[in-house]
């Protein structure tokens, strides 16, 4: 360890010697000591900035300015020691500037090589190798700009439009100008072979297309008018079990009853008929009560409200007491399934709920009917009349209809619900024509039935014609196969086990 140290601050004078005898043969000027030049370039290597790391100095040993020259003798070991010390140093410096950031890799090499060159070669450019080396510093920590992985290519300019230029390149793109300019009749014979047709603007088709043009207008309107045909005879036998069937049932149990003289509780069907027939027998006690002709009186009689609003504004009400009749009839089933299977603790609380579920469904019912009432009188009014009201009924109810249904995103189980309500509405404008014509058969003198049964096919075919329309585009817009309505008809089937399925 004695001998390294003793080396090391030999090999620092050594340095010392060799740069100031560098300085003053081959400078010629300068009388500085190599310590202030050394300073001097420490000072310029502070200008670099932070981001670039500092090459760490080394200062001469402590008393190495009062220590004597050594003998001649040992002058070769100490020049050996000290190149020795001069190519660590080099590589020390190299290590050192290599950690520098990447950012300035190029510059921090490039200083390296002049710093190697300012240490080992000496001579008349240290001053310049320093100078270099600090100003390549400086210029790569301030101004460093990214080496590119390939040579710049400047982009080139797109050259201006020059319309001379295209004409006599294309002497044809101005062929209509110049036939227009021509005269008329050149013109035409160019529009005629080479003219734009309609063809060209339109898709050319293919055999979905094709299918497609044919479901809209055969297969879904086919589909369709079967379904609401199949449906309006189960809408007419539910309505004739109502006032055959089911008062015959009620009428054997009461007999049973009768016969054997032992009170049983009543099962849910038989709850459910009873309920049902009291249901229709306050509703028909109280449209007997109201005034039809009131009502047709007012209704004719109306200025401010038209027909056609009024008929509108029923039908409205009319789908909004279908939707909650629904509800109410579901409720009640459910209220006579519970009382016919709860146990004694239960049965004075099961019966409260039957009754009050009773008297919701009478007063919904009864309101219903009304409002069915009061439609059908607005169609026979319109029917009567003689200023085209019936027209104008049929037009805004009918297109109204279009307009709310088609354009709107349906699921196939909406239009599922949607069939069902068409089928209700066929089945209850029957019902209005058979009331208007007992109307006219009761009230009406002179020739009435020619003039009446024209307008009920208008009426009853101008709806088959609406419901067909609305389907079919419901269909097309909705991308819905015509198969579906089949599938509607098979469901319907399967809930009315007598009715047969049709395929």
């Amino acid at each position: 360890m004695p001998l390294r140290s003793g080396g090391r601050q030999i090999s620092f004078e050594i340095l010392a010697g060799d740069t100031s005898g560098d300085d003053g043969g081959g400078g010629g000027g300068g009388g500085e000591p190599p310590r202030r030049k050394r300073r001097a370039r420490g000072s310029k290597r502070k200008k670099r900035p932070s981001s670039v790391a500092e090459e760490p100095s080394v200062a001469p040993p402590i008393g190495s300015e009062h220590r004597k020259p050594l003998a001649p003798e040992n002058a070769l070991c100490e020049d050996e020691i000290g190149f020795k010390m001069l190519e660590s140093r080099s590589v020390v410096e190299t290590v050192c500037e290599g950690a520098v950031v990447e950012s300035s890799k190029v510059s921090s090499v490039s200083y390296v090589e002049l710093r190697q060159r300012n240490v080992n070669g000496g001579g008349v450019g240290d001053e310049v190798g320093d100078e270099a080396a600090a100003s390549a510093r400086e210029s790569s920590a301030g101004s460093w700009r990214p080496e590119s992985n390939g040579s710049v290519t400047n982009l080139a300019k797109e050259k201006s439009l020059d319309w001379n230029q295209v004409v006599a390149e294309d002497p044809n793109i101005l062929r209509e100008v110049s036939s227009s300019a021509k005269s008329p009749f050149a013109y035409f014979v160019g529009e005629i072979y080479g003219g734009n047709a309609l063809r060209s603007t339109i898709a050319v088709g293919n055999e979905k297309k094709r299918q497609r043009v044919y479901n809209t207008m055969f297969h879904v309107p086919w589909r369709c008018e079967r379904l609401i045909i199949a449906g309006f005879f189960v809408c007419l036998d539910s309505f004739l079990s109502l006032l055959t069937i089911m008062p015959a049932r009620i009428l054997m149990t009461i007999w049973r009853v009768l016969k054997t003289r032992q009170f049983q509780r009543p099962n849910a069907a038989e709850l459910s008929d009873f309920g049902c027939l009291i249901v229709l027998a306050l509703g028909v006690v109280s449209l007997q009560r109201i005034d039809i002709s009131l009502i047709y009186h007012v209704i004719r009689g109306q200025g401010t409200i038209k027909l056609y609003v009024i008929y509108n504004v029923l039908e409205i009400f009319d789908k909004l007491c279908q939707s909650f009749g629904e509800d109410v009839l579901q409720v009640l089933f459910n209220s006579a399934e519970g009382l016919s299977n709860c146990s004694p603790d239960t049965f004075t609380f099961e019966l409260m709920r039957f009754i009050l579920d009773e008297t919701i469904a009478v007063v919904a019912f009864v309101v219903h009917a009304f409002v069915l009432l009061v439609q059908a009188i607005t169609l026979a009014t319109c029917i009567i009349a003689h200023n085209n009201a019936l027209l104008a009924l049929l037009v805004s109810n009918n297109f109204a209809e279009i307009k709310s249904n088609v354009f709107k995103r349906v699921s196939k189980e909406n239009l599922h619900n949607l069939v069902y309500y068409d089928i209700v509405e066929r089945f209850h404008i029957t019902a209005f024509l058979l009331f208007v014509l007992a109307q006219n058969i009761l009230e009406a003198e002179g020739t009435w039935f020619e003039s009446f049964l024209i307008n009920a096919l208008l009426v009853y075919l101008c709806e088959v014609l609406i419901d067909a329309i609305k389907h079919s585009f419901l269909a097309k817009f909705n991308e819905i196969k015509p198969i579906a309505y089949s599938e509607f008809l098979e469901d319907l089937c399967k809930q009315n086990k007598y009715l047969p399925c049709i395929r």
